[in-house]
């Protein structure tokens, strides 16, 4: 984690630059080679996967310009920052991702259809075997490259980016398994291995897209989080008991609203201290936390919550 210092968000916006940009170059070069090798090859698959490399490829752009756009301080129509633009980034990724997955998954069950009625299905040559083979060491690198610096920095459009390479690598083994087939005498084995890897793809679709929706609705954090918070809290000297603690996800973090009860009979300059104290350990211990607001309730007194 980061700290959320201007320094700090400018680092990380370079560095998910750099990783973006990565996965850009690798992408540009497979799509000039998969579409050389589905053409010259004689490969619908290969062509197909040269498609869905480039929806990969259009990921990476959205990344490139929401990432900016998230990174952009607080200002007078954004008083919270511009965080879920990031969240925004990895919601078009996972529909882009659900789309490619389908569009495949139609195609290889039309080619399967094709086959068993008897259709032939053109011989692929060395050269598309080749690049498939190529694209699956390659993404699945930029993919291992890419869900390590995502998790590092705590960035949905990063990890989510990591899947979309993933899912690319998946489509690369499909491809290179039916060209295997097709060139064995076996020309069903491409579109049966398309369908089949399009089923993977469209769940990492979902998982990414519903962790996208979840931060965009702004659902609590995990019990498990929420329960540590709470017992960091009580843990603080001066805290009575805790009257209500709510989290919510925006964007990369997360904010946290409490309510604690402290002695009543304290100067407000004492209790005033305690709640600050409270807040510093929440955010010093839970780097993900952008921002805490503490409440104190007299302990005294009879709390109702409204």
């Amino acid at each position: 984690m980061f700290p959320t210092n201007q320094y700090a968000m400018h680092s990380r916006e370079k560095k998910i630059y750099k990783v973006t940009l990565a996965g850009s170059a690798v992408n540009a070069v497979l799509i000039a080679l998969k579409f050389i090798a589905g053409i010259l090859g004689r490969s619908s698959a290969m062509v197909a996967d040269a498609v869905h490399s480039l929806s990969d490829f259009v990921t990476d752009i959205i990344v490139l310009v929401f990432v900016r756009i998230s990174g952009k301080p607080h200002d007078k129509t954004h008083d919270y920052g511009h965080g879920k633009f990031e969240t925004l980034a990895t919601l078009i990724i996972g529909l882009i991702l659900i789309g490619a997955g389908a569009g495949l998954m139609a195609g290889g069950i039309s080619l399967v259809i094709d086959s068993l009625h008897g259709h032939s299905l053109p011989r692929p040559t060395w050269l598309a075997l080749s690049v498939a083979a190529i694209s699956v060491v390659s993404k699945e690198i930029l993919y291992r490259y890419t869900i390590v610096w995502g998790n590092r920095l705590d960035s949905p459009a990063v990890v989510a980016n990591a899947w979309h390479h993933r899912s690319d690598a998946l489509s690369s083994i499909g491809a290179f398994v039916g060209i295997g087939g097709a060139r064995m005498g076996f020309p069903i084995l491409d579109p049966i291995a398309s369908v089949v890897i399009c089923l993977f793809i469209l769940k990492a679709a979902y998982d990414v897209f519903k962790d996208a929706v979840d931060k965009m609705v702004d659902k609590s954090c995990d019990t498990e989080t929420e329960e540590k918070i709470r017992d960091l809290i009580c843990r603080q000297q001066g805290v009575v008991r805790v009257d209500e603690l709510r989290t919510r996800l925006f964007g990369a973090k997360m904010y946290v609203d409490v309510e604690i009860a402290a002695d009543g009979e304290r100067p407000l300059r004492e209790t005033h201290a305690i709640a600050e104290n409270v807040h510093d350990c929440i955010e010093k211990e839970f780097p993900m936390v952008k921002h805490c607001m503490v409440h104190v309730n007299p302990a005294d007194e009879e709390y109702y919550r409204h």
